[in-house]
Formats: C-alpha cells, structure tokens, sequence
C-alpha cells in the first residue's frame, strides 16, 4: 500500500496552554481514528528558509509549510477523504496531500 505525505499549511498555534490541550486531543482522536494507517504522525515545524539556485530566503514563501503527517492509504483519492478530518481544517490550514513515490 502506498505512502501518502500530509503538508499542512496555516493554521494557527494555541493561545493558551488550555487551548494547546484541546487541540491536542483533536489531533489524538484524529490519529486514533486513523488508525494504522498512521505511518508517521509528523510534527509541526518552525521557521524555514527555502534554498534555490539564486540563494536563500527566509519564510517559506508565499504558502509555508506548518507541519507533516505520513499516511497508509490504497490511492490518492482515500488519502484525500482521510484529510478532510484533520484538526487544522478548523483553524483555516489547509492540506496538501501527495504519494511518496518508491524509488
């Protein structure tokens, strides 16, 4: 079966360690509900800098990445429903969902 990368776009950090509980718990049951088709639960991810052939700059650019998740499903398609239950959703992230193509 293959691998699906979550790239998780947006979304906003906690403002409260009472809030950050409650996000957490939704990712929790979101993983849960997933099951084994969690590979990788990811991490969020801090400050980034994109390095081209003209350089390096800082941001991440236009859409920066928040966060990843690697995910069993049997094609694109399920991997897409699966997202659509994702927590970063209610916050206003977004979701890029691709194959990680075996070499």
């Amino acid at each position: 079966m293959p691998n699906f990368v979550y790239a998780y776009h947006g979304g906003k950090p906690p403002e409260s360690p009472e809030e950050g509980a409650k996000v957490m718990a939704a990712w929790n049951a979101w993983f849960e509900a997933l099951g084994a088709a969690v590979v990788d639960g990811g991490a969020p991810v801090g400050a980034s800098k994109t390095v081209s052939s003209g350089g390096v700059s800082d941001g991440g650019g236009a859409n920066p990445l928040s966060g990843y998740s690697i995910v069993s499903a049997d094609n694109i398609d399920a991997a897409v429903e699966m997202a659509k239950g994702c927590p970063i959703l209610e916050g206003g992230g977004s979701i890029e969902v691709a194959e990680a193509m075996e070499m």
